[in-house]
């Protein structure tokens, strides 16, 4: 019997009308930052002098008075009120890559009796909560039996109001840490790791110096991609709703192969979307730039501005929070997994990672003449450094099986870690590696384009060329981490690249201040000190193709590590030179460092186990019976179609029972592979079998069920196509 489902919810598609976006016309400036409990809230509403403790508590890390703590809940809690907020609600990010929350009402029963209530919000229960934390990942530090957990304010993060319902919730960036006072989220080790870089960048900063800096922040700015699909297609795939990607499915008839979606026209249902989460964006203090078609059918990217990281790791949390509450009110599922489509591009996250001093200087700008900016170059050594010496500690920062189906492919950057730094910073590198005295390509950065149309403006001339193929590419002031994966949270990734910069600057500081103690010349320190850097580093740098097999040769040459997927990846983290990265500067104790190790291997296997038992189900209850009851209506023609001279239906149908037969042998190894895996002991065994045995398996089972797909009557075909999910918006 055909499937009917799939075919009228593909007809009520492409009959449906454009959604209007639901946005209230206001401007950008009118809408930002209405929903954050800001700095310039906060200097409204609280007196001066407390205003003043907490503003040197944000900038410069100085804790917080209890007494002053009591009156900023007070005010907080008005604020949220007034705007419709009936709960609070400690948010942090524990470590299952997602974010957590607990809504507590701020009205109580009055202590008086009489049937009254009050609003109750104190500082201790703003600086202050308990969770439950026996259910998060802890990777040993704490046992089940063992339920306390404690959430911390973050005052360096503003909090923020998020309507729900009929109400408004006010929620407060909080740190997650177990009863023993260890950390068991993803936010404290990235405060740990940003004071750290900041220090070590202070110590280099005022030996050229500066002595008005107080603080040194990361800045990043975080692009995000993403796919839409129907939400009626999305609801028939099981698959995408428990995994994020499809299982099963064969390519579509057209892809990406003619590059007509990139930057492409937006459609209208898209644009109301965007529109929608834009605005909500901005009422959040998320300063939402960039909207665009992606490469892929059915692809997007959304790119805000640069911003403090810890604030941006929050941003960013959000914003993937936002785009798919949005989707869902524009009759979209938002998919944020890193390859939710086999054979066409998958999504990630770019991580544009930038040094900024409170005074407002970008230290990794270069400059017109960056030969003699000894500053930045520098803090050009500081990046190589890290990144050479400490790749391993970065590829642990983007590890996750969602990534390895993007991660290495000819769509993402290599696994390999390398630096793009353009020709003219490349030559200046080598040439002070080598003692000569070059001043790079083109002398000075910048300068116009000769385009030969007198009617066009002059075109100034960037620094350097992008290269889409590095994992790490100077970009003219900041460098883009690009292994990043779609879904994940960027805090990981930024607590390994600012501890490997704190690590190489601490290096550089010390070695700068034995010399200058010693009485040599600052400059003469310097020159010298980069000639040997940028000699010992230059290995790491690579301007050309990551694609190409040669690199991959040539990586090994160099002797530079190629961990192509998660579990190789995240058996290193107890190396002694990775280990070394987040101990030096306390930004993970021991302790917590083998716990996340233990963590990620967990959530591997979760995530494969979970896979594996869609393709068993899906393979059994949707594909194969789809199959059958084809065949067993074709079958019915077979005799009559060999004596009406007809073969070729014969050998139809041939073809059917062959790759039938042989899903069902594929689901079969599959089976018994998933039951042997389950008895086996140890976390690392099993995840080294998940990878090994089970993705191999469940692959042989989409080979032949996606060749079904392509002979079954489409009328009798269950699921929601690729030609019908990536193109019909």
């Amino acid at each position: 019997m055909p499937s009917t489902l799939r075919n009228s919810i593909r007809a009520a598609v492409a009959a449906e009308k454009t959604q209007a976006a639901s946005a209230s016309g206001a401007s950008p400036s009118e809408i930002f930052g209405r929903d954050v409990f800001s700095m310039k809230v906060m200097r409204e509403r609280l007196p001066k002098n407390v205003f003043a403790r907490l503003e040197q508590t944000v900038a410069g890390g100085e804790t917080l008075q209890e007494s002053d703590a009591d009156v900023v809940a007070g005010a907080m809690r008005d604020w949220a009120i007034e705007r419709g907020a009936t709960h609070y609600t400690h948010w942090f990010q524990p470590l299952t890559g997602a974010t957590a929350e607990k809504h507590d009402a701020f009205l109580t029963p009055s202590p008086l009796g009489g049937g009254q209530i009050v609003s109750e919000f104190s500082g201790k229960m703003l600086i202050k909560g308990e969770p439950d934390a026996s259910s998060f990942p802890s990777g040993g530090i704490r046992s089940t039996f063992e339920a306390r957990g404690y959430t911390a304010w973050d005052p360096t993060s503003p909090a923020f109001l998020i309507a729900n319902g009929s109400g408004k919730t006010l929620y407060i960036p909080c740190v997650f840490l177990s009863y023993t006072g260890e950390s068991l989220d993803s936010k404290t080790p990235l405060l740990r790791a940003l004071d750290a870089v900041s220090k070590q960048a202070l110590r280099v900063l005022r030996l050229f110096g500066n002595t008005t800096a107080v603080k040194v922040n990361a800045m990043v700015g975080s692009e995000q991609e993403y796919f839409l699909v129907d939400r009626r297609y999305y609801n028939l795939r099981t698959d995408l709703q428990l995994s994020g990607r499809t299982v099963f499915g064969a390519k579509p008839c057209k892809g990406q192969e003619l590059e007509d979606q990139y930057f492409g026209a937006i459609s209208p249902r898209v644009i109301a979307f965007m529109t929608d989460v834009e605005e909500r964006m901005l009422a959040l203090g998320i300063p939402a730039r960039t909207r665009h078609n992606e490469v892929a059918p059915g692809q997007y990217e959304i790119a805000p501005m640069f911003e403090a990281a810890n604030i941006a790791v929050d941003h960013n949390m959000l914003t993937m929070q936002i785009m798919r509450n949005t989707a869902a009110e524009h009759g979209f599922a938002c998919l944020l997994h890193e390859k939710p489509f086999a054979g066409i591009n998958g999504s990630g996250k770019h991580n544009n990672w930038s040094l900024c001093d409170s005074d407002g200087n970008n230290l990794l700008d270069p400059g017109n003449t960056p030969r003699d900016n000894a500053q930045f170059l520098v803090f050009l050594a500081a990046v190589l450094r890290a990144v050479h010496k400490h790749a391993v500690a970065l590829r642990l920062g983007v590890v996750g099986a969602g990534n390895d189906h993007r991660l290495g492919a000819n769509e993402a950057p290599p696994a390999v870690l390398s630096v793009f730094l353009g020709d003219q910073l490349t030559e200046i590198v080598e040439s002070m590696a080598d003692g000569r005295s070059g001043k790079g390509k083109g002398g000075t950065f910048g300068g116009f384009m000769e385009i030969g149309v007198s009617s066009l403006p002059k075109l100034p001339m960037d620094s350097t060329d992008r290269n889409r193929t590095s994992p790490f590419a100077f970009t003219g002031n900041k460098f883009e981490f690009r292994a990043v994966g779609a879904s994940q949270s960027i805090a990981p990734a930024n607590i390994a690249l600012s501890a490997a910069v704190a690590c190489a600057l601490d290096d550089i500081a010390t070695d700068l201040e034995k010399e200058v103690k010693k009485g040599k010349n600052l400059n003469t320190a310097v020159q010298t000190l980069l000639s040997k850097l940028f000699k010992e580093h230059k290995p790491i740098i690579f301007n050309g193709n990551g694609y190409a097999d040669e690199w991959q040769v040539e990586a090994k040459k160099r002797g530079l590590p190629n961990l192509k997927d998660t579990v190789s990846a995240v058996l290193k983290y107890s190396d002694k030179e990775v280990k070394e990265v987040f101990l030096r500067h306390a930004v993970l104790s021991e302790r917590e460092l083998l716990a996340r190790q233990e963590v990620l291997l967990e959530n591997y296997i979760k995530d494969v186990h979970v896979e594996t038992k869609l393709t068993q189900v899906m393979g059994r209850s949707v594909i194969l019976p789809a199959a059958l009851r084809f065949a067993a209506e074709t079958a019915a023609y077979s005799a009559t179609a060999k004596q009406s001279g007809y073969p070729a239906l014969s050998r139809y149908l041939s073809a059917l029972n062959a790759k039938t037969e042989a899903l069902l042998k594929a689901l079969d190894a599959l089976d018994a592979k998933h039951e042997e895996l389950d008895a086996t002991d140890g976390v690392r065994a099993k995840a080294v079998g998940a990878r090994d045995k089970l993705l191999p398996l469940m692959a042989e089972c989409r080979e032949y069920a996606d060749a079904l797909e392509g002979i079954v009557d489409d009328a009798f075909w269950p699921l929601p196509k690729y030609n019908e999910m990536l193109w019909q918006h």
